[in-house]
């Protein structure tokens, strides 16, 4: 029979034989020397003390890679609200790859070979990592303080307690299962206004604003923005030079001691604020936006240079919930059947060399007619005073013309690709789209 000495020895012992990612851990404190590996095992990340979060490996998609990124750990979809990123491209590992934590250069992501693949910008020697219960990863010196952490290095989304800086952004994904750097920027720009934008990749041109709070300096002192802040009541605000608040939401009613909370820039443009209960039952998710800027992405995002929220030749359309949808028009197909937002293409070759080769036109087309559906940026001549009728005619034997718009006793001619198409009710117009028939489809390719 083993004695009580014995007992002990053995489990102090055993101590030593766990994973240096579970025993170094205290408090969501991270020792120095310690390391996690890109596998599905439990020694793939560091938690924070009440285990909301995880930082570490994130599996993508069964194919043997990891995304290097802080999740919900207790929530079923492991959402992200923050991943590494390096030149617009999230940093991914293979199966095998390990994050170190050095005291001179922070935290090292090396591949199963050793080599370099990214590592934190940190200035000074690091005494101990902390995974917050805040969902901030934060690099300490000797004395506590702040060399590095992941709420000064955000992606697209902000949590409670995490502030934006002048000149601060965040940036969306490129689609819902797509980390790269998508087209659409949150931006507190230098003069204090907090805008939303679409950028020109692999640029960060920022085009002009399709959402502003108009936070800069006016007639009264110091009431330019200052900072965007999400405090732990679930308050988002730009905070002014002078004290004041520009409101943009409160978490109305929603107790973020009971509840999960982030605000986060989408792939499709939208800048909203989710709930998730942190006791559930089932499959609980995200709710609804609590809020959400702008109202209708698709009539406020409109730029002559621009492409839309849903890419050339489509249409975006509303949801129940407020969100887009994309739709092809009769004629097109999308470019990519797994991501509806990167536009659509036309089945068919359209101009007027294959017009001129072809049969009369009444043996190639047909007219499609849609209500209160428009290509604004794609005009290339108005004609008025029109009828319906006429106006389908002109562009039915233009080569040219791919659609025509009618309103008011005027026509808009348009030409591919068209850009920025929505549905809008307001309208009252009548849209013509010349179709390739069905026979000279076939025969076409």
């Amino acid at each position: 029979m083993a004695t009580a000495f014995s007992v002990r020895m053995l489990l102090f012992s055993s101590l030593f034989l766990l994973p240096i990612s579970v025993f170094s851990q205290n408090n969501g404190r991270v020792a120095v020397g310690s390391s996690i590996t890109a596998t599905t095992g439990n020694s793939s990340s560091w938690l924070s003390p009440s285990g909301d979060f995880a930082f570490g490996f994130l599996p993508l998609g069964g194919n043997d890679l990891f995304l290097l990124s802080i999740w919900y750990a207790k929530i079923p979809d492991k959402t992200v609200v923050w991943h590494a990123y390096e030149d617009n491209n999230p940093i991914v590992a293979p199966e095998g790859s390990t994050l170190n934590l050095d005291a001179s250069s922070g935290l090292v992501l090396n591949n199963p070979q050793g080599g370099e693949i990214w590592k934190s910008a940190t200035f000074g020697v690091v005494a101990n990592g902390v995974m917050n219960d805040t969902g901030n990863f934060v690099l300490q010196d000797k004395n506590s303080g702040s060399l590095w952490e992941t709420f000064n290095n955000p992606t697209d989304t902000i949590l409670p307690g995490q502030t934006i800086e002048r000149n601060g952004k965040l940036s969306s994904k490129q689609s819902e299962s797509n980390y790269a750097k998508g087209w659409f920027q949150l931006r507190l720009q230098g003069d204090g206004n907090l805008v939303l934008n679409t950028i020109n990749l692999p640029t960060d041109f920022a085009n002009e604003p399709y959402f502003a709070t108009d936070t800069t300096a006016g007639t009264v002192e110091g009431s330019e923005g200052k900072q965007l802040v999400f405090n732990n009541s679930g308050d988002l605000f730009v905070l002014r030079e002078n004290g004041g608040r520009f409101i943009l939401t409160t978490a109305k009613g929603v107790s973020a001691r009971e509840n999960y909370l982030r605000a986060t820039l989408d792939f499709d443009g939208i800048f909203a604020l989710y709930a998730h209960p942190k006791t559930f039952t089932g499959n609980a998710s995200w709710s609804s936006p609590l809020w959400y800027q702008p109202v209708d992405i698709c009539q406020t995002l409109l730029e002559g240079a621009g492409v839309g929220v849903c890419g050339y030749n489509s249409i975006c359309k509303l949801k129940p919930d407020n969100r887009p949808t994309c739709e092809c028009p009769k004629g097109f197909t999308f470019l990519d059947p797994k991501d509806l937002y990167r536009g659509c293409k036309p089945d068919f070759i359209q101009g007027c060399k294959e017009d001129e080769l072809a049969s009369p036109r009444q043996d190639l087309y047909d007219v499609e007619v849609l209500i209160n559906t428009d290509w604004p940026t794609s005009d290339y001549v108005q004609l008025k005073p029109f009828t319906a009728d006429k106006c389908n005619e002109s562009c039915f034997h233009d080569c040219l013309c791919a659609v025509a718009v009618f309103r008011s006793e005027t026509c808009w001619k348009k030409k591919l690709p068209l850009s920025n198409g929505r549905v809008d009710v307001t309208l009252n117009s009548q849209t013509f789209i010349k179709v390739r028939k069905d026979n000279m489809l076939e025969n076409q390719f």
